[in-house]
């Protein structure tokens, strides 16, 4: 007995349009084009989903190095003065303290000052 496939094919080309449906051009009509641009798309977000945690340490200790050096320390001897003081707070919490609660951010580095 024949097996017809259409509907199967039917749904799998829909399955990949609906994932093509916010790209350009023919990427979004086309079921070759989009089933690359589909591929291409998962494989930038599996990749940038690691990259992401990259970027965000590097903007916190931006800041955080910013907001220390007007306080007259530098990032790496805050975070040296830290370890030895046993302050246990991380770059993502110390970066948002330096952004919006300068007086505890201030406080910390006031500590990691004392002799």
């Amino acid at each position: 007995m024949r097996v017809k496939r259409g509907v199967a094919a039917h749904a799998k080309h829909k399955k990949i349009l609906q994932a093509a449906k916010g790209m350009q051009h023919y990427r979004r009509r086309s079921f070759k084009l989009g089933k690359q641009g589909v591929i291409k798309a998962l494989q930038y977000s599996y990749r940038d989903r690691r990259s992401r945690k990259r970027d965000f340490r590097a903007l916190w200790i931006t800041r955080i190095n910013n907001a220390s050096r007007e306080l007259g320390l530098s990032y790496s001897q805050l975070i040296a003065g830290m370890k030895a003081k046993n302050i246990n707070v991380d770059r993502k919490i110390l970066a948002e303290l330096a952004v919006n609660n300068p007086e505890a951010f201030k406080t910390i580095v006031n500590t990691v000052k004392e002799k």
